[in-house]
């Protein structure tokens, strides 16, 4: 059974905690053109597909599954400029939320569809997070913005998804939930040696708007090990974007795990 930490989770908060991703930052990039699209789990379900020392972080007694389309935009390294070709593509990516044992609430992704091959390879390579290769597009018809992907590299070979969605109006006082889903100041992954760390980031509020979601026809979520029918996803949100810093990576402090 996990033990509880000393201190319960952090409070979910729609701005970056006082020093988030402080001093030189280690990546800076955008994220674009999001569609925020989330359904309800039993953590049950998902508490196996967690890092080490980690559990699932829960709203009102519920998991979360996210599928995330957007634009990458300009990835810089070391306070770098951003790169325009190799670090601007499409990604999509398939994401859970834990905390940790020293109550730090973050991202788990489990799989990170992207265009371009260099990027995903250094990600696979030096930080083992799960980016794959794959053929992407985002378009906008009208008022629709649409986000196909068919995996390349490493597999399942034809992993794909198709969501449009049609964006409204700007959300001027998020709900509780709103904020939980999409206020993640870090995220949590077993890389450098099969250890947990946990990588900050910071960024401006979110701008968010409600969205209609027109199309969806995807089995990311399966291949990522999501193994129950979704249905109808419980939130569709849309940003147009905001600019990140991410901090180096920091090993969990507390020796026990919370307990939701």
């Amino acid at each position: 059974m996990p033990r509880t930490p000393p201190g319960r989770p952090e409070p979910v908060s729609a701005d970056p905690p006082p020093g988030s991703a402080a001093g030189h930052p280690l990546l800076t990039q955008s994220w674009l053109d999001l569609a925020f699209l989330h359904w309800a789990a039993d953590p049950a379900e998902v508490a196996g597909l967690l890092p080490p020392g980690t559990v699932p972080d829960t709203f009102e007694g519920a998991a979360y599954i996210g599928l995330v389309p957007f634009r990458m935009h300009r990835v810089g390294w070391f306070g770098l400029p951003g790169v325009p070709y190799l670090g601007t593509f499409p990604e999509t990516n398939v994401r859970l939320y834990a905390v940790d044992g020293d109550g730090r609430r973050g991202v788990v992704f489990r799989s990170l569809d992207a265009s371009r091959l260099i990027p995903v390879a250094v990600a696979r390579a030096f930080f083992g997070l799960p980016y794959m290769w794959s053929r992407m597009a985002i378009r906008r018809s009208g008022e629709t913005i649409t986000y196909t992907s068919t995996r390349r590299w490493p597999g399942p070979r034809g992993a794909h998804s198709r969501i449009t969605v049609r964006p409204g109006e700007r959300i001027e006082e998020p709900s509780a939930l709103e904020h939980f889903l999409t206020a993640r100041w870090g995220m949590h992954s077993a890389f450098f040696g099969g250890r947990t760390y946990y990588l900050p980031n910071a960024h401006p509020r979110w701008p968010l708007h409600r969205a209609e979601l027109v199309d969806c026809e995807e089995n990311l979520t399966r291949a990522a090990g999501l193994r129950g029918a979704l249905g109808e996803p419980v939130s569709v949100l849309y940003s147009p974007g905001v600019a990140v810093r991410f901090g180096g990576p920091a090993r969990r402090r507390a020796g026990g795990v919370p307990t939701p």
